[in-house]
């Protein structure tokens, strides 16, 4: 599960999630002298801003940010009652860490080196909201010491409590997180309600991404560069030569480039999103890296983790891989998701061992299309999009696994699949023996939505990382 360390990323302008150091833990000294805390940008002034820059949630599913923010708050004055520890229902704040699909790493990077950003943008969400309680969900147990530090060093304006949950696909998800810290499993709800309606002790609830957050705080902090820090986007690149990669990249640039920037320049395809977005072969490589233009294409951006298929590996194992990753992550809780997920899994693990009967292909397209919508969360909905993905993308790939095994296949050992979609936390230097550098003064040198030169030819600035 260990990945290949490489070379750490050079400071990074203002307006950016990385920050000037993404290599070190950021104090609350270090956060203020850089403008955190202090921004006089008020709630509505705020809210408009977001409003005008259409920033969207990172946690996946892209919702506009200022709509939920108004959802919780409209919900909130409405009077709706809770029913523990929030008697007049006023609003509650989530900052969702639960990073759950195995291609990611960046949100664990971010409560761990940046938390005082997190921190910041969640007390301006439950300023707009009319918040009164807050709470950090997370799963990484030095993301949750790295946040507690945060919280001793500067404490909030609100109670804000730390709450761990075990590490699971599907924990992250808004109703298994409200349950979790109703003191319940880590599991999806039945809907409606949704969290923004009734969510923890049953208060309006907002449950929102902690790069969410930390893009709400920098647009405080800057709101003359709201546009920029809305279309800024922070990325896990993994599946090149040299292990994963995380970085912010504007939206719309090219998934070719980032391939060729990455070390893949001739990348047969990718894995997009997570898990969610499915395989794409090497033409959907020209699509831009903009959440509408992925969708119109039948593919997600969902939490900006991205698995480049190198000239040679073979897009089934992959696909068998994260559909082994999904039935085993199962909740358990829908019938139909345990045995959907399962089927998929065991038709795509025999494609692959290349003992996969003739009608495979057909019942793969067949559970893409009946299985969407039919459980309680996305994870079915992973598995189906992936098979139908598969057939879409790689039809000839299927057609030659069914005629003979596959010699790249059989030489990937099945025991290993997970660990392959596994990609590095970065490391943080503990920001006590670390001095940070100073901050940098003034705009964007280049704004993150404006053309920019031609890319140098070599792998994106990158974290090193450790399991």
């Amino acid at each position: 599960m260990t990945t290949t360390t490489i070379r750490l990323p050079a400071a990074q302008p203002p307006g950016t999630v990385l920050g000037t150091a993404p290599d070190i833990g950021e104090s609350a000294d270090a956060y203020r002298a850089a403008g955190g805390y202090g921004a006089d940008t008020g709630p509505g002034e705020l809210l408009a801003h977001l409003d005008a820059s259409g920033l969207r949630g990172r946690g996946g599913a892209g919702f506009p940010a200022a709509v939920k923010l108004r959802s919780v708050r409209d919900h909130g004055n409405q009077g709706n009652r809770g029913n523990q520890g929030e008697p007049d229902g006023r609003p509650v704040v989530v900052a969702n860490g639960e990073e759950g699909e195995p291609g990611s790493a960046k949100d664990r990077w971010l409560l761990r080196a940046r938390p005082h950003l997190v921190l910041d943008g969640l007390v301006r969400a439950a300023a707009i909201t009319g918040a009164v309680r807050g709470f950090v969900y997370l799963s990484d147990p030095a993301a949750g010491e790295s946040v507690r530090r945060a919280l001793a060093e500067h404490p909030p304006p609100l109670p804000v409590e730390v709450v761990e949950t075990d590490h699971t696909y599907v924990a992250g998800e808004e109703t298994a997180v409200v349950r979790r810290i109703d003191g319940g499993p880590a599991l999806p709800a039945a809907k409606p309600p949704r969290p923004f309606e009734q969510g923890v002790g049953g208060a309006p609830t907002l449950v929102s991404n902690v790069e969410t957050l930390a893009r709400i705080a920098l647009t405080a902090a800057r709101p003359d560069l709201r546009l920029d820090i809305a279309r800024g986007t922070l990325v896990t690149l993994s599946g090149g030569p040299a292990g994963a990669v995380l970085t912010e990249v504007p939206y719309g640039i090219p998934l070719r480039a980032l391939a060729s920037r990455y070390g893949v320049p001739d990348a047969a395809g990718a894995l997009m999103g997570g898990l969610f977005g499915g395989l794409v072969d090497a033409r959907a490589l020209d699509l831009p890296l903009e959440p509408g233009a992925l969708t119109a294409a039948d593919t997600a951006l969902g939490c900006g983790a991205i698995r480049f298929l190198a000239p040679g590996a073979c897009p089934v194992t992959c696909a068998a891989d994260a559909a082994a990753h999904l039935a085993a992550e199962s909740a358990r809780q829908c019938g139909v998701c345990v045995s959907g997920t399962s089927a998929v899994g065991d038709a795509l693990a025999a494609l692959a061992a290349g003992t996969a009967g003739p009608d495979t292909a057909e019942r793969l397209d067949r559970w893409s299309r009946g299985l969407r919508g039919r459980g309680a969360c996305g994870l079915l909905d992973a598995a189906a999009g992936l098979a139908g993905s598969l057939l879409r993308a790689f039809p000839g790939h299927v057609r030659s696994h069914l005629a003979a095994p596959c010699p790249v296949c059989a030489a990937a050992a099945p025991a290993e699949g997970s660990h392959r979609l596994t990609v590095a936390v970065p490391e943080i230097a503990d920001p006590r023996t670390a001095a940070s550098p100073a901050p940098l003064p003034g705009p964007l040198p280049v704004p993150l939505s404006s053309p920019r030169p031609a890319p140098p030819q070599s792998p994106l600035p990158a974290l090193k990382g450790t399991p």
